[in-house]
């Protein structure tokens, strides 16, 4: 078995220098977010600034990355985060991941802060630290084309040397989103990290590993989600679905539904604005939307985007989302965020509360807004430091959406209240993902939960929050998790009688996860093409005997780790909530039920975790999971 391999960077001194992985933290984390969150834990000292030289920057792969499996061009950039002051991690297809594995190296472990604009290059297992005072002022397009094809890239644009608290970094045109990632970057004068190299990367059984693949391929084109309907319409497919289910955030989230949704669809965008789809490296599914703007072809926009910055400020120009897409790609900004910094401030407005000219429904001066937050011009350097802090100086806490600092995602939760309670207790924040996405069963489909029931929620969050954790540590595309739900399920009739039973056993199903202390999948001894193929993929790239049970535990103990760097940093059991918009106001006045009650899915959560009443892993958990600290 060969060990990954790590390098520590000091940015202040310029020392390089090897940082040993253990076998033992090799077969319990993995890569990815998983192992990152270990090593942080180890290395950063508690209390930190997020923005201080003293805060580690850990880019990092899964043992998947660049091998050949689908969908496995990922990596990992985890920090602590900006807006949360907990754990970040933020995860993307572009080709650094791959590009850093050839080169040498799995992952880097960078600390400190460049006397001047710097970028690191990694070439063929060789690390310099190099002068960049001539892209300092670049976006992030500029950026990565001055060091052309050769090298996989991961850049930071005007926000990001700015410190604008929600900037993100981009890898070719695939970004590390979420957390500040990017001003993390700018606070140690870090424009860019650049690598190429021509090292094959090994595997435990090559030719079987090939053959897996294979068949792995064929299962994700052959799937109707996969391959049929990513690839046509991408993540802007989930528009009209989460509009039907009445959770597409609407005018900082005051409404679940937009009446002009269609003209911002995913059908909508391949119809009129379609020129092609792409994707990221190695993947079959291809869900990247290409559009003209003007007359240049761009990114097209993703469904959080043309919710956050379509429905979210009751706008359905979608030249206009194109436009501050693109623009926030350049300027390296979350367009999260960005959406929900730009809603709060309309209501803000609305109520009388403070005007930065910025209106529901109107979209002339959006731009020149987005530019000024970028390079935080004036008083709209209060818009760069994210929805809390504008709530905590103005006011509007209650209608201020997000969870620990981090704003959320385009799902309201108050008519999917499982994805309510993965907000509350994702560790980096409002995610959706790190959340556990049990919108997938709420509101997506075809297979679908009561969304509105606290029955069965807090099990089923747990088993996807493990699920997701996995996944992201082997180095694989969240997306490939699509096809658990068998092809069958999506050719039968949506308000069936079948699928009607399949959705109650589902809910059904938590009581033997509840009895279990949510480790009844963890005792699967085999591995399947249909269930976390991840696991078997793991096991024949490198050698560790995986099972699907290991595989969510590994979930599992991911989790944990970073819950317990969370409590260390002050994030506790308190912090588990969600804005009184979502919890006291329904979304349906005429059901009472169209609101997230946290407080009768908590404690159940907090049991199943194996955690004590205050949210806290017992001891007894985290030597189940053989987590040391």
């Amino acid at each position: 078995m060969e060990l990954p391999r790590y390098a520590e960077v000091d940015l202040s001194t310029g020392e390089v220098k090897d940082y040993p992985i253990s076998r033992d933290y090799f077969e319990r984390y993995l890569g990815g977010k998983a192992l990152a969150a270990r090593i942080l834990y180890d290395v950063l000292p508690p209390g930190v600034s997020p923005l201080s030289p003293e805060n580690v920057l850990i880019i990092n792969t899964g043992p998947l990355t660049g091998t050949g499996a689908p969908s496995s061009g990922r990596f990992n950039v985890t920090t602590k985060n900006v807006l949360t002051g907990g754990i970040a991690s933020s995860n993307c297809g572009g080709a650094l991941g791959v590009r850093l594995r050839r080169a040498g190296y799995e992952g880097l472990i960078i600390r400190g802060r460049a006397p001047s604009p710097s970028f690191i290059e990694v070439v063929d297992g060789q690390i310099r630290i190099r002068d960049a005072l001539d892209l300092w002022g670049l976006n992030t397009e500029e950026t990565r084309l001055r060091f052309g094809r050769e090298y996989g890239t991961l850049v930071i644009g005007p926000a990001g040397e700015n410190q604008v608290r929600y900037a993100c970094a981009v890898s070719g045109e695939r970004v590390i989103g979420r957390c500040g990632v990017g001003a993390v970057m700018g606070s140690k004068n870090l424009k860019a990290v650049v690598a190429s190299g021509k090292k094959k990367i090994p595997l435990a059984e090559p030719e079987a590993f090939r053959e897996f693949s294979r068949r792995w391929v064929k299962l994700l084109q052959a799937h109707t989600s996969t391959g049929e309907i990513l690839p046509r319409y991408g993540t802007a497919n989930f528009v009209l679905k989460m509009n039907r289910a009445g959770i597409l955030p609407t005018r900082n989230y005051q409404r679940g539904k937009f009446e002009q949704a269609d003209k911002i669809s995913g059908e909508y965008l391949a119809e009129k604005h379609l020129v092609r789809n792409s994707g990221c490296p190695g993947c079959p599914i291809r869900c990247e939307r290409r559009v003209m703007l003007g007359d240049k072809e761009v990114k097209g926009p993703e469904y959080e985007t043309l919710g956050m910055l379509g429905s979210n400020l009751e706008n359905s120009d979608l030249e206009m989302i194109k436009l501050w897409n693109h623009q926030a790609d350049l300027l390296g900004l979350d367009t999260i965020s960005l959406g929900s910094v730009l809603g709060f401030a309309m209501e803000l407005q609305e109520r009388g509360i403070k005007d930065f000219g910025l209106r529901f429904g109107e979209t002339a001066g959006i731009a020149e807004v987005i530019n000024k937050i970028a390079y935080r011009e004036g008083e709209y350097s209060d818009l760069a430091d994210g929805v809390k802090a504008m709530a905590d100086k103005y006011g509007g806490r209650e209608f201020a959406i997000h969870s620990k600092g981090l704003e959320l995602a385009a799902y309201d939760p108050r008519k999917a209240v499982g994805m309510g309670l993965g907000y509350a207790t994702a560790n980096r924040g409002g995610c959706h993902l790190n959340g556990g996405y049990l919108v997938f069963l709420e509101a997506l489909g075809p297979l679908f939960i009561d969304a509105l029931t606290d029955k069965g929620k807090p099990a089923l969050t747990v088993l996807f929050q493990n699920g997701m954790e996995a996944i992201s540590a082997a180095g694989s595309c969240l997306f490939t998790s699509f096809t658990l739900v068998p092809d069958l399920i999506y050719k039968m009739n949506p308000g069936g009688a079948v699928l009607r039973l399949l959705g109650k056993s589902m809910i059904g199903s938590r009581f033997l996860l509840e009895r279990t202390g949510g480790l009844l999948p963890c005792l699967l001894p085999f591995n399947s093409l249909y269930l976390f193929p991840q696991a078997q993929a793991v096991r024949l790239a490198t050698g560790i005997k995986m099972t699907t049970g290991k595989f969510l535990q590994l979930g599992e103990r991911s989790f944990n780790m970073e819950r317990v760097f969370n409590i260390r940093e002050g994030l506790n059991g308190a912090e588990d909530t969600l804005p009184l918009r979502l919890t006291s106001e329904t979304i349906d006045p005429a059901r009472a039920d169209t609101k997230v009650d946290l407080s009768s899915m908590l404690p159940l959560y907090y049991k199943i975790r194996g955690w004590d009443k205050a949210g806290q892993p017992t001891t007894q958990k985290l030597q189940q999971l053989q987590i040391v600290v």
